[in-house]
């Protein structure tokens, strides 16, 4: 912990570095990823502070859209797609994901009701050609476009892409390696940036 108190400490004597932030955000990307601590979406992609609209949760799952039942996940992409008018969508998965390994494994979470109710939302059992494989990677990519189609759900995402104004995008990182993937559409592939 004291490394990072250090570095609040001094994070805050640059104010002019910051100042501009005070005027309002205006980013392109909303960036939906795990709660991991390995996975850091401005590590990843180089964004400054006001690039990315961030969405974290426990193995990036959306949840299902229900207009009557508001979530906070449900109000950050409402928020960034009518509000701040995101153009782009990216939901990043990882490798070496505790929720998908463990929804892919049938892991007993019977100790962590929240955390079992919560993977529920992963939309059934992630496909994985190898489950004992630790970086779950072909599970993770399938709950990667699983996410996406659910993403397509919400009335204001559907109206954007169908409107051209809004696109969305399928990453798998490495944490491993660092690198990062795309699902291209053309070859259902997941391929380097």
């Amino acid at each position: 912990m004291h490394p990072l108190i250090d570095n609040a400490r001094t994070f805050g004597q640059r104010p002019e570095e910051f100042a501009g932030l005070a005027e309002g955000q205006s980013p392109e990307v909303l960036f939906i990823t795990c709660a991991d601590s390995r996975v850091v979406p401005a590590l990843i992609t180089g964004a400054r502070p006001g690039q990315l609209f961030e969405l974290r949760t426990a193995g990036n799952i959306v949840p299902p859209y229900a207009s009557g039942h508001p979530t906070g996940e449900a109000a950050t992409i409402e928020y960034a797609v009518e509000v701040l008018g995101v153009e782009h969508i990216v939901v990043c998965g990882h490798s070496h994901c505790g929720a998908v390994g463990a929804v892919v494994r049938g892991d007993d979470l019977g100790a962590v009701p929240a955390v079992r109710d919560w993977l529920a939302h992963a939309a059934g059992e992630p496909e994985c050609a190898d489950p004992s494989d630790p970086t779950v990677a072909d599970a993770v990519q399938h709950h990667v476009l699983t996410q996406l189609l659910r993403l397509r759900s919400y009335p204001c995402v559907e109206k954007r892409v169908r409107a051209g104004r809004l696109r969305l995008h399928g990453w798998y990182y490495e944490v491993h390696t660092g690198g990062v993937r795309e699902h291209r559409p053309e070859t259902d592939s997941f391929e380097a940036l």
